[in-house]
């Protein structure tokens, strides 16, 4: 972090890293979920909406190649960018025949101002198979090719991961990172922050867990409900409440004083489709939220990796002065 900035911002990272700014192009593909399918589970995690993940991005009928092409050609014009990361966002993306997933990310490495891909999927969607096959492209890549792997964890609490049917455990982020980990590709990890039954205390094990396996980025989200959704039905039922944007931000900065300083935070709020919303981001912009949330963290004088104390034995390293981390 530099002095200004009170944790790791991700565009300074990939500038840093790439000697000048990348951008992200999001890929849209025809998929499903084994939490929809009957795989894991029926009917999907109660806030997701038909269209997954993926509201902004380009029709789903278009090719990899014509999509990576539309939207470079927009970034290329209107910021004279050079170099981009493919991002394969909507669904779960190793939710599919090995063949035609080995299909989609060649078509997407084929292009030769693409430095890095990033490919969204489930914990419980993580085979060696796809894993072995995405270090074999990137061993024999004409260029240094980045690849990083983006989880939906959205909390720590098991509890509330089978409240909001999540189709899976913690022990299957843990099986991800691991077997993420042991080819050596960057994780990045995705959060809400203000689910209904989750507490400040399950904000901080959220910061200590994802400290303690080393995952290199965090993406934040804030609940949004969407019309026809089971959270939707229970959010007009008045079955939960949301907490206020000024918890929020508290929950913001406390996950960030509690999280490793290393790790790179790619969001700090979500933002949820335009249409058919109930809720979302208490009626503001994200953007003057994530403003909050810096402004907080200044009236504080506080930063990311504040509270970074809990790893290497603390009580050990607390009785007897062993080192400083």
């Amino acid at each position: 972090m530099s002095e200004q900035q009170r944790y790791r911002v991700y565009s300074t990272h990939l500038k840093e890293k790439f000697g000048e700014k990348v951008y992200k192009l999001p890929v849209n593909l025809p998929g499903s979920c084994p939490n929809r399918d009957g795989t894991v589970g029926h009917g999907g995690c109660i806030f997701c909406d038909e269209e997954g993940a993926g509201f902004q991005c380009l029709p789903n009928t278009f090719t990899v190649q014509q999509q990576l092409s539309s939207n470079k050609e927009y970034f290329q014009q209107r910021f004279n960018a050079h170099k981009f990361i493919a991002y394969f966002q909507a669904f779960t993306n190793t939710y599919l025949p090995l063949e035609q997933f080995k299909d989609n990310i060649t078509a997407a490495v084929a292009d030769k101002d693409v430095v890095g891909i990033s490919i969204s999927t489930r914990p419980d969607c993580v085979n060696d198979q796809y894993l072995d096959f995405l270090l074999e492209l990137q061993k024999n890549h004409h260029q240094p090719l980045d690849i990083n792997i983006e989880l939906g964890l959205q909390t720590v609490n098991y509890h509330t991961l089978k409240k909001v049917n999540r189709g899976h455990t913690l022990a299957e982020f843990v099986d991800a990172v691991q077997r993420i980990h042991a080819r050596g590709f960057e994780i990045c990890a995705h959060l809400i922050l203000n689910l209904p039954w989750d507490d400040m205390d399950d904000v901080k094990e959220n910061a200590k867990l994802l400290s303690a396996l080393g995952v290199h980025y965090v993406k934040l989200h804030s609940l949004y409900v969407v019309k026809n959704t089971v959270l939707g039905d229970m959010y007009q039922r008045g079955e939960f409440t949301i907490i206020s944007q000024k918890e929020y931000i508290d929950r913001v900065v406390t996950f960030l004083e509690y999280l490793d300083p290393a790790i790179v935070i790619q969001r700090l709020v979500g933002k949820g489709p335009q249409e058919n919303l109930l809720f979302s981001n208490w009626g503001t912009s994200w953007w003057l939220i994530k403003q909050g949330i810096e402004r907080r963290l200044q009236e504080l004088d506080t930063y990311q990796g504040k509270k970074f104390n809990y790893l290497n034995g603390r009580a050990v390293r607390a009785r007897f002065a062993v080192g400083n981390n």
